[in-house]
């Protein structure tokens, strides 16, 4: 999906106390996203792996302009300054219309509520654009910042999952959260027409 895609979205819903925007990843990003990668390690470390070298940042690019993923930037409105990243990933269309999130801050606007701001919008993208019906946010239990963003977003608890993902070399536990279409104030939109009648 292009970035005028998500252009005409942002373009639906006005408002000027947003502070940021989103947007696709690109090759241009490549240096600012591998420094603030650089610099966000210890806010990431065990939580979330990010690309960190360019070989690494180009398969990231690769794996999120396949159908069924979608990686989006949250980037100050003010300087265009990439604040975080939202990935929707492993979209199931059929009667589950569902897929998995991911998001991560950047150490420099760690704590601001861009990544509040950020993760609302990409929630409102996923219903209203991609047409989807729940997505699925898997947290480690002590990832305390985490599980406050997914609170604070609307995102409810559904139960505890031992050794659920694969991260920095370990099977880990995850707390699985989940919103659905029906428990936010959303446009009306049709269903996505791979969803049954019945």
């Amino acid at each position: 999906m292009n970035d005028a895609v998500i252009s005409a979205f942002l373009a639906n819903r006005p408002d000027d106390s947003r502070r940021v925007t989103l947007r696709h990843p690109a090759s241009r990003d490549q240096s600012e996203f591998l420094g603030l990668v650089s610099a966000s390690t210890e806010l990431h470390h065990p939580w979330m792996s990010l690309p960190s070298t360019p070989e690494q940042y180009a398969a990231y690019l690769a794996r999120y302009e396949q159908p069924g993923e979608e990686s989006l930037l949250v980037c100050l409105r003010s300087s265009g300054a990439i604040a975080g990243v939202v990935n929707i990933n492993s979209i199931i269309r059929g009667r589950f219309q569902s897929a998995s999130i991911a998001y991560a801050a950047f150490a420099s606007f760690a704590g601001q509520g861009y990544m509040a701001e950020g993760v609302e919008l990409v929630m409102r993208f996923a219903f209203e654009q991609l047409q989807l019906h729940r997505l699925e946010a898997n947290i480690q239990p002590e990832n305390q910042a985490s599980l406050k963003l997914a609170r604070r977003v609307g995102f409810r608890y559904e139960g505890y999952s031992p050794e659920l993902l694969f991260i920095d070399g370990v099977w880990r536990d995850h707390e699985r959260w989940a919103v659905t279409n029906t428990m936010v104030d959303i446009l009306p939109t049709s269903p996505h027409p791979t969803l049954p009648e019945r």
